[in-house]
């Protein structure tokens, strides 16, 4: 056997640039389109020295916050529907933990990424090193094991030779369409300079495909027998439908079958918002027609999602027999559905072979048909807005910049309050036009993200709509887009607080605290300029004061060169119709007297459920 001498690190670095994944078309990309790395004393000698050997053929990107570059890495990934990955490598202590939150976003909304933090000495020899915590119960013990519960698969790198077990496995998770989610390659700082003679055949060109499982002969026959049966069905698209790269495969199911399509957060733009089928966004979020149709459906087809909380009322919204399409068997058996356990584009075809001349009942997509229409009265009701309006709504702010700008750009958010508010009334154009990491509701995500998606789609529009909150959280990536030269949009709306959660506050009885800024333990509130922040960053920036001005600074961005922010107050008591029951927890005791009527109105509520 042929052997080659190399550091730890290097052979690490040499294994990923011989990875490549197989495309549907059948031409072949690497599988790693670059690095992330903010370095220190665990990675910088081993690591960041590797790295820079083949800086021209796996380029590293510096970051300013290792959460939010790999924040960016997730993105990336997302936005190349899972067909692409980056890595995010740290040293020991903070900048691995700082980490683990985008692990866990990562994890929670199956998206691959690699993440490479540095630990401690192998050896055990200088230990306790800078950074390092002690666990005086257990030796072995070190801050990296809390990614263990964050990671698809997980693995401290103590010898040099245990990379060539740990690489091809690692592969599985980011590649493997069930198992995918974040993988993590911890080497102690020692073992990444340390050599060995690894065998050549660890570095030759693998590819990876992307498997397409097929429906199991007896899964497909049932399902097949359900939605035959079915007079009222409806399609939940969600994100397995985009990482699947079924849109269109979803589009001519529902049409051959007639089906009307509900669509969750991680699926939205699966469907362009003006196709007839498309009854818009469905759950908490979501919006009345969805809502009627999801909740009217004798079946209810699942395409590729794991039907969470938000999408299902808590478990209260679908009273009809549930299918779960799904790639994943632990989610195909959610909600007592009827498991076809199949990659989404696959099952879809297979499906649709089976059910020729089948399609949903006239009536049925009458009461669609008007259930879109009574919405779209709603929601002109909820948008509109002159352009003299100040302190709108974040609806009318939505809409507004939705107008402002080309129909096949991105847009990208998070937490707060503006995911539901993008789900009920950002209008996608063009497919794959709505990125929200919602699995997660990680604050902070926004603005990487957005650096993550334009690296994804250079050719794309992106704009980042954030709010205040989130803003504050992290906001260095507004530098790191910068730095690389990016054309993005950032429309950061101020409402001088947390105000979602003081809705939810104020909707489960509490009183007003510590969420808005003067409902908190302040001298004074702060009064900041978000616009001269960002100018001090590099970024062209500017407040303007009403609904005209926000159309004008969003259509001066699209035409221009760079990062652009635009900052707009808004009104933090002002929330969208639409939506349904969500399960909140509200105390049984509570000196006020609003929480404890709030406590027996969540009990009676609770009745809606239909089980498990």
């Amino acid at each position: 056997m042929n052997t080659i001498r190399l550091s730890t690190a290097q052979a690490l670095v040499r294994f990923l640039t011989n990875q490549f994944v197989r495309l549907d078309d059948g031409t072949e990309q690497p599988l790693f389109a670059g690095v992330w790395a903010i370095f220190g004393h665990g990675n910088v000698a081993g690591i960041g020295e590797a790295l820079y050997q083949v800086r021209d053929q796996l380029p590293t990107y510096r970051g300013h916050n290792e959460q939010s570059m790999a924040h960016a890495a997730v993105a990336f990934s997302k936005a190349r529907q899972r067909q692409q990955v980056m890595v995010a490598t740290s040293s020991i202590g903070p900048g691995a933990t700082n980490m683990v939150t985008a692990a866990a976003v990562a994890h929670v909304n199956r998206i691959p990424v690699l993440l490479i933090p540095g630990d401690v000495f192998a050896s055990g020899l200088p230990d306790p090193v800078l950074q390092q915590v002690e666990d005086f119960a257990d030796g072995c013990t070190t801050v990296n094991d809390a990614f263990r519960p964050v990671s698809r698969y997980f693995h401290r790198i103590t010898r040099p030779e245990q990379l060539i077990q740990a690489l091809s496995r690692a592969m599985v998770a980011l590649t493997d369409p069930a198992q995918c989610g974040p993988a993590t390659i911890s080497v102690c700082q020692d073992v990444q300079s340390l050599a060995f003679d690894y065998p050549e055949v660890m570095f030759e060109k693998r590819v990876w495909g992307l498997r397409r499982q097929a429906p199991d002969a007896h899964d497909l026959a049932q399902t097949l027998a359900a939605i035959k049966a079915a007079q009222k069905p409806v399609i939940v698209a969600g994100g397995g439908v985009r990482y699947s790269r079924a849109e269109s495969v979803l589009q001519a199911f529902a049409e051959a079958h007639q089906i009307p399509v509900v669509e969750t957060q991680a699926g939205k733009s699966s469907l362009t918002a003006d196709h007839p089928l498309n009854c818009g966004a469905v759950g908490v979020t979501g919006v009345d027609s969805a809502n009627k149709v999801a909740g009217e459906a004798d079946l209810v087809l699942a395409v590729g999602t794991r039907l969470q909380d938000f999408i299902s009322g808590s478990n209260s919204i679908f009273k009809g027999q549930v299918v779960q399409l799904n790639v994943q068997p632990m989610d195909a058996v959610k909600y007592r559905a009827l498991a076809c356990v199949a990659d989404a584009r696959t099952g879809l075809e297979s499906l649709s072979s089976g059910l020729s001349g089948y399609r949903a009942t006239v009536e049925w997509l009458a009461l669609a048909e008007q259930a879109k229409k009574d919405w779209a009265v709603l929601r002109q009701e909820a948008v509109a807005a002159a352009d003299d309006v100040t302190i709108p709504s974040d609806a009318q702010v939505v809409a507004a910049v939705n107008r402002s700008i080309s129909d096949e750009a991105i847009v990208v958010a998070a937490a707060g309050s503006l995911p539901a508010e993008l789900h009920k009334h950002w209008n996608s154009a063009c497919v794959g036009g709505y990125h929200l990491e919602y699995g997660y509701s990680c604050m902070g995500y926004e603005i990487a993200g957005g650096v993550g998606v334009k690296l994804a789609e250079p050719d794309r529009e992106v704009v980042v709509m954030v709010g205040d909150g989130s803003y504050l959280m992290m906001n260095s990536d507004i530098a790191t887009a910068v730095s690389l030269g990016l054309k993005i949009t950032i429309v950061v709306l101020d409402n001088r607080g947390f105000s979602c959660i003081n809705r939810l506050q104020m909707a489960t009885g509490g009183a007003n605290f510590n969420n808005l800024l003067k409902d908190t333990r302040n001298e004074g509130l702060a009064d900041i300029d978000f616009a001269a922040h960002a100018r001090s960053m590099g970024a062209h920036a500017e407040q303007v004061e009403n609904i005209g001005g926000l159309k004008a600074a969003v259509t001066a961005a699209s035409g221009r060169d760079g990062v652009s922010v635009v900052v707009i107050d808004t009104d933090p008591m002002h929330a969208s119709p639409g939506g349904c029951w969500w399960e909140v927890e509200v105390p049984e005791v509570s000196t006020r007297s609003e929480v404890v009527e709030k406590h027996k109105m969540a009990i009676a509520e609770r009745q809606q459920q239909r089980g498990y």
